[in-house]
């Protein structure tokens, strides 16, 4: 009996041993596939409804005449909220990085940073405008019948997974565009890639937001950065639309000292834009615009300048090179979604700009969850893994020696791929991810980290 009983404990301990360490190993699995993703093809079904609302992109592919959406914000706001939003403002009026300005890393004019002014709130906007986000449906009505609906409740509910040190906090306020030039500068960014749509116009959850921009490049100005616009595919982009928007941005913001030049191999300073989404236009539109005999050419005119397009798909190379365009960008954080935004691609398409005298942009970011507006989209949730996930980005981008980095981003919240400050936080039953044990600014001090080993080994690649 003794013998018995001792060899049952022994079974139970073994057993007991034998599952913490296929947890330890599960564990240590996940965190690997999460820092280097399995390849993934465009084609996987999620692509639909990708980034922001890829469906809405992919009907815009077959029918260009699409108008935009309005979603109308809500024209009454709870007493109960007030409270909270003087709260959200005397944090933004704080100063967010504890430095003097010329005690503030320098600009790194190669790192170019998404950025978008978007967000409203009551006490600036009249209401709640991108904070208040509705949930996305999926695609699969037996699918989606398994999410909730519905849209986030701000303050204290937001549609995103992280929680702002700045709280809901509107575009418009003078504090937060400031804080947001700090931190910014703090993490030796240079360029401010700002998202842009045609006065008038805006994305379907927000509101118009060109009259921001002469604010946003007077503190940038102020904090020695430059402002270049990043399009969106506003209703009816095509090459004449372009060539009057871009004269609309070179003739009202061209002369400010932040708007951005990039110095080309010929010594001509030109202004910059990235063009998102341009792939819903056929390469011979873009080609009347952007090639020499054009028949609504910018090349060789006071608006000339440099057009880099959004490649997703390998073949996409091909069609940016046809289009005219001047190269290329990747903008997607989740590594292994699709072809461009996979790292083990980016020396292949190094390569074929080198060879085809075009800028190859790859864009990194510190991870990417979007669940608080696409409940279903687990599966392209890339962890941040304590900043891991960041560094092999950054890691990546440097191994093809590019002339620019682009980061993504500043502050899309709703994917989760910002390296603005974020808090802890709880309300309820809802629990916000956030930067532990790291603190609030450990992303920027990792943009700072790889500016700074960017430009030394810049130095080396020059020599």
């Amino acid at each position: 009996i003794l013998n018995y009983d001792i060899m049952a404990r022994f079974r139970r301990r073994t057993c007991i041993i034998l599952l913490l360490f296929i947890l330890f190993i599960c564990s240590i699995m996940m965190a690997l596939k999460t820092l280097r993703p399995d390849r993934a093809g465009f084609g996987d079904p999620f692509g639909l409804g990708l980034l922001p609302e890829l469906q809405q992109r992919t009907v815009l592919l077959d029918n260009r005449q699409n108008s935009l959406n309005r979603v109308q914000g809500d024209a009454v706001t709870r007493v109960s909220n007030f409270h909270s939003i003087a709260v959200n403002t005397l944090k933004a009026s704080m100063s967010p990085v504890n430095k003097p300005e010329d005690e503030l890393s320098s600009p790194n004019y190669n790192f170019h940073i998404f950025y978008y002014s978007w967000f409203g709130n009551p006490q600036f906007d009249g209401k709640y405008i991108h904070w208040n986000h509705p949930l996305l449906p999926h695609w699969d009505p037996k699918i989606a019948n398994n999410y909730p609906k519905g849209r986030h409740n701000p303050p204290e509910d937001i549609g995103a997974n992280f929680y702002p040190e700045l709280g809901s906090y509107s575009s418009k306020d003078p504090s937060v565009i400031e804080a947001h030039m700090k931190q910014m500068r703090s993490a030796s960014t240079g360029v401010i890639v700002l998202s842009w749509y045609p006065p008038g116009m805006a994305d379907e959850n927000g509101e118009p937001t060109d009259d921001l921009v002469p604010v946003i490049l007077d503190y940038a100005h102020k904090y020695n950065l430059k402002v270049t616009f990043h399009i969106e595919p506003y209703k009816d982009r095509d090459d004449r639309s372009m060539y009057h928007n871009v004269k609309y941005i070179i003739d009202k913001y061209g002369s400010h000292p932040a708007f951005y030049r990039h110095k080309t191999s010929t010594g001509r300073f030109l202004p910059l834009f990235y063009v998102y989404d341009s792939y819903v236009t056929i390469p011979e539109i873009w080609a009347n615009l952007l090639t020499v005999s054009g028949s609504q050419t910018i090349r060789n005119t006071p608006y000339d300048a440099l057009f880099i397009a959004l490649l997703v798909e390998e073949r996409h190379k091909h069609d940016i090179h046809r289009s005219g365009f001047d190269g290329m960008y990747t903008y997607f954080a989740t590594n292994g979604f699709s072809y461009g935004s996979s790292h083990h691609n980016w020396a292949s398409l190094k390569a074929f700009c080198d060879s085809n005298n075009l800028m190859f942009i790859p864009s990194v970011g510190p991870g990417y969850i979007d669940t608080s507006i696409r409940p279903w989209n687990n599966h392209n949730t890339r962890n941040r893994v304590n900043g891991k996930y960041y560094e092999t980005a950054f890691s990546a981008a440097l191994l093809v020696r590019p002339e620019i980095i682009s980061i993504t981003s500043f502050n899309e919240w709703h994917e989760g791929t910002q390296i603005e400050k974020a808090i802890p936080k709880r309300t309820g039953q809802m629990v916000y991810l956030d930067y532990k044990p790291h603190k609030p600014s450990i992303y920027l001090e990792l943009t700072q980290k790889w500016s700074e080993k960017y430009r030394k080994e810049q130095e080396q690649w020059l020599m």
